[in-house]
């Protein structure tokens, strides 16, 4: 029996095939009442030429009702057109609905039952009948649809707006292996759909998602394991939640980001002679670790902790290096050419907000420190308090934004660069949730320490397949995002969007046959999402379900706020705050607050 054999082909006849071109459909519908039956975005389906048992799915484009002249003489014009004129208006209604074909759903005897399928093995015939899926009629097919994305690796996304009894599912495997971008405007639900997709995944036993979190928007998950970037009242702490990210672990390109001006006429030197001390002290480092299979291979970018305060000694010397010459001492070749680079090195280095680079605990400094920091990263073994999966949160919120581009690279960076590493029979898969992406992976003309974490975040989209690591891009506006990451991901899901360059770069990543697809995009509702792409049977529109704990990042109700009594605010405090570079309250100045 067919899906559709119940079809009731007189109430949900549309029309019939009159052109077809590739993926492009044009249907000529008889009469007005059949064009009030068309629903731009509403499904409708063509017999294949496999009869009952194959049907090609189309999605409305247009609707289209073009009067034309009548023409009485006029041998062209069909006898359903001529019919459509009467005595007293000679004019005619060509109605036209314009189709782009989805896939077809198709009988498979061997499992016994109707499968869809994006593939198009055949186009519609011309004069084909095409119908409108309605009622029961869609309902079935969305059923369909909802099942057979449910086999297999499916993860629960929301409802099909089409339909709302049907589930949405997405492949889990496909929405990673493949990389994937959420988009939208700000209050769209990009952050609500983020905290969906981590919070169904957290009920995996191995998940492993690390997320870049810029606002402290993802504190709240408490199924997660939360890390922050140590802010400056914060140093010297002990906490498990700090990350401190010692300086050797950036390799040469991102120290000479930090430390060398690249306009400066004596920069090259600066690089040359920076590196070399460099890599003489990690040299010392390794021999009195006593790994000389390690020193025997290591590179300038290897990662081995070594004394920051030995190479501005050695940088120093140079700068006032005096030599023997012909008529007595003279200036070293070196001399007074690294004045500057030794105060920018002292500057960050004293700068308590780059704290967690320079002022890091001594074990930090440890050669096994590297092993307990990735474990920290990536580990995904559950423990007693989290049985579920190891979602890990790091809060970058204190990260300086002049280096913060920088500071994520390195974690990207480093994790890319473990799984490269790992046998391929240990290697376990994880992804990385970027949240607020235009912030630090721009397009077009970027400054030098933006060059360096879209480098190699572009390197991870291009190769991290390979390696088990995905990337989930999300941001406000994609048109600010690098063009190269972007092009990485072939799932798509796009919240609501206003702007027009970002509907345009929307729209590149997609096939041209959905352009039309895309129009609904400033049009609609929060937590409404078109998702495109491998993950996703069908190019749908779904109501992404809401996650049961929900992240920070609500708008705020202005005019319901300003209607609310309120206490007055303790400025003082903030003041104090802002001085010590934290909100976090201590002892003192909550004693304080209580005078």
């Amino acid at each position: 029996m067919s899906l559709f054999d119940t079809v009731d082909h007189q109430s949900n006849q549309l029309g019939h095939v009159r052109e077809v071109d590739t993926r492009k459909v044009s249907v000529h519908v008889d009469n007005a009442d059949n064009l009030r039956k068309a629903r731009v975005g509403q499904l409708v389906v063509i017999p294949g030429s496999g009869g009952t048992t194959s049907w090609i799915l189309g999605l409305i484009d247009r609707v289209i009702k073009s009067p034309m002249p009548f023409l009485p003489e006029d041998n062209t014009q069909s006898e359903e057109t001529k019919a459509s004129a009467d005595d007293d208006n000679p004019e005619i209604t060509v109605n036209t609905v314009k189709l782009t074909l989805m896939g077809n759903v198709r009988f498979n005897p061997m499992k016994a039952e109707y499968q869809f399928s994006r593939s198009l093995d055949s186009l519609p015939d011309i004069d084909r009948d095409c119908y409108v899926l309605k009622a029961q009629h869609l309902e079935s097919f969305m059923g369909l649809l909802s099942q057979q994305s449910k086999q297999g690796e499916a993860l629960e996304l929301g409802i099909y707006q089409l339909d709302g009894k049907a589930k949405a599912f997405l492949d889990g495997n496909k929405l990673f292996q493949r990389h994937a971008a959420i988009l939208g405007s700000t209050g769209s639900g990009k952050s609500w759909t983020v905290a969906s997709i981590l919070e169904h995944s957290a009920k995996l036993p191995s998940a492993n998602l690390v997320v870049f979190d810029l606002h402290g928007e993802y504190k709240s998950l408490d199924y997660a394991r939360q890390l922050r970037i140590p802010g400056p009242d914060e140093l010297g702490k002990v906490d498990e939640e700090l990350l401190f990210l010692p300086y050797w672990l950036l390799n040469a390109d991102e120290l000479q980001t930090l430390f060398v001006d690249s306009s400066e006429f004596t920069a090259h030197n600066q690089v040359m002679a920076f590196q070399n001390a460099v890599i003489d002290e990690k040299k010392r480092a390794l021999e009195l670790e006593g790994k000389q299979d390690v020193l025997e291979s290591f590179t300038l970018d290897s990662p081995v902790p070594f004394s920051l305060n030995k190479v501005v000694n050695t940088i120093t010397e140079l700068n006032e290096e005096m030599i023997q010459g012909a008529r007595g001492l003279k200036q070293g070749p070196f001399n007074g050419q690294f004045g500057r680079l030794l105060a920018r090195v002292q500057s960050r280095v004293n700068d308590k907000r780059y704290g967690f680079l320079f002022q890091a605990p001594d074990k930090a400094h440890d050669y096994s420190a590297l092993a307990q920091l990735v474990s920290r990263l990536m580990g995904f073994v559950a423990d007693i308090d989290k049985p579920e999966g190891q979602i890990k949160v790091i809060d970058f919120s204190e990260v300086p934004a002049d280096i913060l581009p920088v500071i994520i690279a390195l974690v990207a960076r480093l994790i890319y660069q473990i799984q490269f590493w790992t046998v391929q029979e240990q290697r376990k898969p994880i992804a990385l949730v970027c949240d607020e992406a235009h912030l630090y992976l721009p397009r077009g003309d970027v400054n030098p320490v933006e060059k360096r974490a879209v480098e190699a975040f572009e390197k991870i989209a291009k190769e991290g397949r390979k390696y088990g690591v995905s990337l989930l891009i999300v941001s406000q506006r994609p048109s600010d995002v690098s063009t190269t990451v972007l092009s990485q991901c072939n799932n798509v899901i796009a919240l609501r969007l206003t702007n027009a360059d970002d509907q345009n770069t929307v729209r590149k990543m997609l096939p041209e046959s959905l352009d039309s697809f895309l129009e609904v995009l400033p049009i609609m509702d929060i937590g409404e999402a078109l998702v495109v792409g491998d993950a996703v049977l069908l190019p749908s529109r779904i109501k992404i379900t809401a996650p049961k704990v929900k992240p920070l990042s609500a708008t705020i109700d202005f005019w319901s706020e300003w209607q609310q009594t309120t206490k007055a605010t303790d400025f003082a405090q903030v003041v104090e705050n802002m001085r010590r570079q934290s909100r976090r309250q201590t002892k003192a100045n909550m004693a304080n607050g209580k005078k």
